[in-house]
């Protein structure tokens, strides 16, 4: 049976972890609020994009570089942690991802956001060609989102028209998330005038640049949006396990500390009957002589 020492050592401990979880957990409530309004800070400029590109597809339809066979190459991003404590996130992610390499036709290149991501992939048989960094706060999203656009583009030049998929967490309510795979390029001009859905005018758009160029422009506005998006939704699901664990962490330490609490209480009072016995087992044998 453990002393009183031991117990109360115990008992600290206890109470010093607890603080540390829900520093964290205050910490994760914080950072999912970030990451949520960064996500929705897009919303308008997304819908304005889509607008734009499907107004411009409409007038010209499907150039070539849009029509690019998926077997011709590829490029998948996929967004991971680089920090645990955030449940099966990861292995989820990793686990979605390899689904999609297998049944992909041509050769794919990975591009991975997180440490914890590339030991995964590798199980999976697909190790990450380049690594990233996740962000650490929302503010560094948009320079993350343009590495991983000046990679998309060197490997482009290098392997000629691509597809470009992108795998994460979509953040949810109450710590939940569920993985999802977009397709964000070759584009799907049908779906994409169904996107944007009827204009929001009387007045027909009308644009002066030329038709490709502005494409290309809305184009490159649509993939930093959307990986934007995909970046901090990703980084909203990790901070979201992580409070689900925490809380269940901090659950567990307050019924472990009533225990020892309570053990503790019972070491104590033990100690204290033993004295009061020995004190009358000493008078008893006095003869009850004071």
């Amino acid at each position: 049976m453990a002393t009183a020492e031991e117990l109360e050592r115990s008992l600290a401990s206890h109470r010093e972890l607890r603080s540390i979880v829900r520093t964290m957990k205050a910490l994760s409530a914080a950072s999912i609020h970030q990451y949520e309004h960064a996500a929705s800070a897009l919303d308008d400029y997304f819908r304005t994009v889509e607008l734009g590109m499907g107004a411009v597809l409409g007038r010209i339809g499907p150039p070539p570089a849009v029509r690019a066979s998926r077997g011709a190459g590829g490029v998948t991003v996929v967004f991971g942690t680089d920090h645990g404590l955030c449940g099966r996130i990861n292995a989820d992610v990793a686990t979605r991802a390899a689904e999609h390499l297998r049944l992909t036709q041509g050769a794919v290149r990975i591009l991975a956001v997180g440490a914890r991501l590339e030991p995964l992939l590798a199980e999976q048989g697909h190790p990450p060609h380049a690594l990233l960094p996740a962000p650490v706060s929302a503010a560094r999203i948009k320079s993350l989102v343009s590495r991983l656009l000046l990679t998309v583009d060197a490997w482009a030049g290098t392997a000629g028209a691509v597809s470009l998929t992108v795998v994460y967490a979509h953040h949810r309510p109450g710590g939940a998330y569920r993985v999802v795979r977009r397709n964000l390029f070759p584009l799907d001009p049908p779906r994409m005038r169904a996107a944007a859905g009827p204009w929001p005018s009387r007045s027909l758009p009308a644009f002066s640049m030329e038709p490709r160029r502005l494409l290309g422009a809305l184009l490159r506005e649509y993939l930093f949006v959307s990986l934007f998006r995909a970046c901090a939704e990703s980084q909203a699901s990790e901070h979201g396990s992580r409070l689900g664990a925490m809380r269940a962490a901090e659950r567990n330490l307050d019924q472990r500390i009533d225990e020892v609490t309570l053990a503790c209480r019972r070491v104590r009072q033990g100690a204290i009957t033993a004295e009061l016995l020995d004190v009358v087992a000493g008078y008893e044998a006095t003869g009850g002589e004071a």
